[in-house]
């Protein structure tokens, strides 16, 4: 049984504190265009994001809506090359990740804490679960085929109401198994 594919590029989440301190009182994120996900988008607004050690990934895309804590998620290239401490984590799992500025067009914001390398994980619906025979929580592999085809190992099973299917890897492993948007792999149990 197959699984499309999303390959995630660096990105953030802002809460909606941080959002008002880095575009000003009031503002409200514009969009893109719709994630695989429903309700995801991909906004149209960016910020810079500054390392610990002061190297700067520029244009930054923010994913919507906003959320409780401001989270940025890195590839492990992207946080090795600008000194970013970056562990692997499931998104919103922060307490005790890196930390970094992030500079939009009216502010800048100091977190001690928020920045990491998303695992790989899969989104399933609560039918996409029983049909997959898989459940909240469970870890799994993925077979890829293709040019360079492989197994991925430690990819954790996310099941709800409120989720379409999608196996979501970064670039470092979509590019390390010349993996696109779009693409199939299938699960192994």
């Amino acid at each position: 049984m197959k699984i499309p594919v999303g390959i995630s590029g660096r990105h953030i989440h802002l809460s909606s504190e941080h959002l008002e301190v880095l575009f000003g009182k009031g503002y409200e994120l514009t969009v893109l265009k719709d994630l695989s996900q429903p309700g995801q988008y991909a906004a149209n607004e960016k910020v810079d994001v500054v390392s610990p050690t002061g190297k700067v990934i520029a244009g930054v895309r923010i994913l919507g809506p906003v959320r409780k804590n401001t989270q940025v998620e890195l590839s492990y290239s992207d946080a090795r090359r600008a000194g970013f401490e970056a562990p692997v984590r499931s998104s919103g799992n922060i307490a005790g990740s890196g930390a970094a500025k992030i500079v939009g067009p009216k502010g800048e914001v100091e977190i001690s804490e928020g920045v990491i390398v998303a695992d790989r994980h899969i989104h399933f619906s609560l039918e996409d679960a029983k049909e997959f025979g898989v459940t909240d929580g469970q870890v799994v592999q993925i077979k890829v085929s293709g040019v360079k085809p492989g197994i991925l190992g430690n990819v954790l099973c996310r099941v709800s109401e409120h989720f379409k299917l999608d196996c979501h890897l970064d670039t470092d492993d979509g590019s390390a198994f010349i993996l696109s948007n779009g693409d199939f792999v299938e699960l192994v149990k």
